[in-house]
């Protein structure tokens, strides 16, 4: 779905003796994955227009990204980042909330097509006090920083850069491959239908806490581009809604603490506004006159408003467990994300140190999200949104379980085979259960 990076670079909260480098004045970065992915045939009652194909098939997804930083400034950086992709996930994406390939954009192409995905100036304002150091990243130079300290981001991110990070579930490319498992399902973040827009953020960072908050734009149409897509993306497209009446916002407050094992919980907060359908008014319509009825008159602009909890824990140098749990009002439409309500996973993470293969790595996770009433009652009535629209609804909590293991090749190359199982997908016990089945092929520099 998109390219999950960070922005933000969290403080070694207990460390001796920190280790600082030369101020980076550039740096350039690469990474390269295939991932080809299937379904044998599953059981279902019924099909509709956005149902995932029931015969079983294979796609495959590939993306490269070409990073690149300088320093501008003492205190200030830009970076850029160019991205090309092709390929489908499953179904064009479609008939799974809880999707299972991270690198399955809902634009899919059977071509390459390129974007400068993020394009940003970063500017940090040191307040005094300890310093720590600053790793060499695709979007990071290395050096030093105060730990207390102000930092402004402006341009074009993925919101997900800055927002509800987790050390153990965050990277498709080097961690788990599911949507739900690398970003909060519930939280419909601001982005074109790849996962990149235009936006600002400011963070106060202090030693155990940190607080941001980003205001971004959205697209004028349901999982759209935006308007720098008219520019920064080839071929060309995307148009915003109003800058004063369609945008996104979201609040996050980081509490980080340190035992015998350091940990972090992330609590977040968001709204939305956009010309978007609410489910109360749309399903009337449906009801009266069926499938594909005219919901023009379902359209206004409306406010879609959630929170999300995020938690990860150190158990051992070698094993770290990690929770997300979120929750949306659930009666307008899923607009740039996905179409969940709410939404909970439990998982773990566990380093190759354990068996001596210090660079391998093994995954386990647990999810399940679901759909308010009034999404329910849309859905049954035969409406359509991002990725559900059976046609009908035999209404279950989807749930998924995810297990991969990273096998390192070499030290800059991974393989790593995947299994997924998804229960009552897109929310509907009249279809599967069924298995996803994946390899992932991943080269950085």
């Amino acid at each position: 779905m998109l390219i999950f990076g960070t922005l933000a670079v969290a403080p070694c909260v207990a460390q001796d003796v920190p280790v600082f480098t030369a101020n980076q004045k550039w740096n350039i970065h690469g990474q390269i994955t295939e991932t080809p992915q299937g379904d044998p045939p599953f059981r279902a009652k019924y099909s509709g227009a956005n149902s995932l194909l029931n015969t079983g098939e294979i796609q495959e997804t590939f993306t490269t990204d070409l990073y690149a930083g300088a320093q501008l400034w003492r205190g200030g950086e830009i970076h850029v980042d160019g991205l090309l992709w092709k390929g489908f996930g499953l179904t064009n994406d479609k008939g799974i909330e809880a999707f299972p390939n991270g690198d399955a954009f809902k634009q899919g192409t059977s071509t390459p097509h390129f974007m400068f995905a993020r394009l940003f100036i970063r500017e940090t304002i040191d307040l005094g006090g300890d310093r720590e150091p600053v790793p060499d990243g695709p979007l990071t130079l290395a050096g030093a920083q105060d730990v207390s300290r102000l930092t402004f981001t402006i341009g074009r991110l993925s919101p997900t850069d800055m927002f509800d990070n987790n050390t153990y579930a965050q990277d498709p490319h080097a961690q788990f491959m599911n949507w739900a498992a690398i970003t909060n399902l519930s939280w419909d973040f601001p982005a074109d239908s790849v996962g990149y827009t235009t936006g600002v953020v400011a963070e106060l960072n202090r030693r155990r806490w940190a607080a941001r908050y980003g205001f971004f734009q959205v697209p004028n149409t349901q999982n759209g581009f935006t308007a720098d897509d008219q520019i920064l993306t080839f071929p060309h497209a995307g148009g915003d809604g109003p800058f004063f009446r369609a945008w996104g916002m979201v609040g996050e407050f980081e509490r980080r603490y340190a035992s015998a094992h350091a940990g972090t919980t992330r609590v977040l907060t968001y709204v939305n506004r956009a010309n978007s359908i609410g489910y109360r008014e749309a399903t009337p319509l449906l009801i009266a006159n069926g499938p594909g009825a005219d919901l023009s008159s379902a359209y206004a602009y409306r406010c879609k408003y959630g929170f999300g909890l995020n938690w990860e824990q150190k158990i051992t140098d070698n094993v770290g467990v990690f929770s997300r749990l979120g929750w949306n009002n659930g009666q307008v439409q899923g607009w740039m994300y996905n179409d969940s309500n709410w939404t909970a996973s439990l998982g773990m993470s566990v380093n190759g140190s354990s068996w001596r293969r210090t660079n391998d790595a093994f995954g386990l996770v647990y999810i399940t999200d679901g759909a308010s009433r009034s999404n329910q009652a849309f859905l049954e009535a035969g409406g359509t949104d991002i990725l559900d629209g059976d046609g009908a609804l035999n209404y279950g909590s989807e749930k998924l379980v995810e297990a991969y293991y990273s096998f390192s090749v070499w030290k800059s190359f991974h393989v790593t085979p995947d299994y997924e199982f998804v229960d009552n997908p897109s929310f509907n016990r009249d279809r599967g259960p069924l298995s996803v089945f994946g390899i992932r092929l991943h080269a950085q520099f």
